[in-house]
């Protein structure tokens, strides 16, 4: 009887199965290209908090990220990426590419105690990323370096907040 009901509303204001099944049809094109577009080439992400201070700041920022370029080794020192945390893999971060596999990179160990320095070869396959606040900051200098593989994409753009609206590249 619902059925019944709902057919003839359809055919008053004028949809016929054939219109709906077109309209179905394009939701899944639609989703399916949404859904390339996320998993392959831009999609946006949420940084917040103190790490990344001065260049995002600690409110919410919304990002937009493009994944072609680790997808290929097209990272370099210096871009900011977005990274899977090696210890929680549903947690990502936004951190600041400082060395590529086989560079030495020297780092404070314990910046708010001592200047105490050290310094490590990135070993093959991994990368190392630091926050730009080195004061507040979870990443390879207490993780060791990172598999490149949980590189997930460079932060290219900056959508929220309005004043830092643009941009974002490299040191």
């Amino acid at each position: 009887m619902r059925a019944m009901m709902f057919w003839r509303n359809l055919e008053q204001i004028g949809l016929t199965a054939i219109d709906l099944r077109n309209m179905a049809f394009s939701l899944v094109k639609f989703s399916c290209c949404l859904h390339v577009t996320a998993t392959y080439l831009v999609d946006p992400s949420v940084c917040r908090g103190p790490s990344m201070i001065p260049t995002i700041g600690p409110m919410t920022s919304f990002l937009l990220t493009e994944r072609i370029s680790p997808r290929f080794g097209k990272v370099e020192r210096g871009d900011l990426v977005i990274v899977q945390s090696p210890e929680n893999p549903r947690k990502f971060s936004c951190k600041r590419l400082l060395g590529l596999e086989g560079d030495s990179v020297t780092f404070l160990v314990d910046p708010k105690n001592s200047d105490k320095c050290e310094t490590v070869v990135v070993p093959k396959g991994h990368v190392w990323v630091q926050g730009d606040n080195i004061y507040n900051s979870r990443d390879s200098r207490q993780l060791g370096p990172v598999p490149y593989g949980l590189l997930q994409a460079k932060v290219f753009w900056r959508l929220w907040p309005p004043g830092g609206f643009g941009p974002l590249g490299k040191i």
